[in-house]
């Protein structure tokens, strides 16, 4: 189908995302696709499309788009205002935008990333498989900027068969995760883990989908010999030489050759997406009761 969005205004970051790319870090392209997985498919889901249609992942909201035909749309992830013609709407709901209204996207009061999917996926031109957009490696659709129109694809042949879906608040002052110890544990003191595990770090202005710096005590090496390169995975803590952790996200390198101290569980790297800065994290081994 032709053209079904038309941006009006992209916020401090607007881009086109879906479940990634898979498959090819062999030759050096990493995953990519949405920050906030679960968000995105809870957004796919009640708009009836298949798990893995593409969306419009926000940042910080500001985001603006006429409907340039009538569209249903669903919003998901850090809950912000919602407006259609300058009518409120409810997040994690099916909304319908008629033909040359316009959804507005405010700042959420937590969180990082809200999920606009359109029911009949963003219909961008796929590269390598995937219509994300990898800020990393620059593959993918542009970031959005006022003027793109976004393709709608036809709207699935079945409604689904819930429009709503409860979702638990986000973090607003401290988020836990847990981590699975390694792959480079070892090269860590043991003072360190532990002290991973056992003290708050700080959520930095220095974050991005790339990943996520942090602030807190260090955590010292015994090794202190350089690193091969080696593969890396979403959530990953990685140390550099500062000696504190950066938490891989979405458009995290596939290879590094900074030791890995622990690796958050995948499900919690959605979590993670959602922390801003000044938010507090910590870390839980699998396994240990959290606080």
């Amino acid at each position: 189908m032709s053209g079904g969005l038309e941006v009006l205004e992209a916020g401090p970051l607007s881009t086109v995302q879906d479940l990634g790319r898979s498959g090819f870090a062999g030759i050096g392209v990493g995953m990519s696709g949405a920050a906030d997985r679960s968000s995105l498919r809870l957004a796919n889901r009640l708009a009836g499309n298949d798990e893995a249609a593409a969306a419009v992942e926000v940042t910080l909201g500001g985001f603006a788009a006429r409907a340039l035909r009538p569209l249903t749309v669903v919003v998901t992830g850090a809950p912000c205002p919602v407006t259609v013609g300058g009518r409120g709407a409810a997040p994690n709901a099916l909304v319908h935008v008629p033909a040359g209204a316009v959804l507005r996207l405010g700042t959420p009061e937590r969180g990082l990333r809200s999920y606009v999917a359109v029911r009949g996926g963003v219909t961008v031109a796929p590269v390598l498989g995937s219509r994300a957009t990898d800020l990393l490696s620059g593959l993918g659709p542009e970031p959005l900027c006022p003027g793109t129109v976004l393709p709608v694809g036809p709207v699935p042949a079945r409604w689904p068969s819930v429009g709503f879906a409860p979702v638990a608040p986000l973090a607003a002052d401290e988020l836990v995760l847990t981590v699975v110890p390694g792959p480079r544990h070892d090269w860590f003191t043991e003072r360190a883990l532990g002290t991973l595990l056992a003290e708050p770090y700080t959520v930095t202005s220095e974050s991005n989908r790339i990943g996520i710096r942090l602030d807190g005590p260090a955590l010292d090496r015994r090794r202190d010999d350089e690193l091969p390169s080696e593969g890396m995975v979403a959530g990953a803590l990685q140390v550099p030489p500062a000696s504190r952790p950066t938490l891989f996200l979405a458009d995290h390198p596939v290879t590094g050759g900074y030791p890995v101290i622990a690796v958050v569980v995948a499900a919690d790297v959605d979590k993670a997406a959602q922390a801003r800065p000044g938010l507090r994290l910590r870390f839980t081994a699998r396994g240990r009761r959290t606080r």
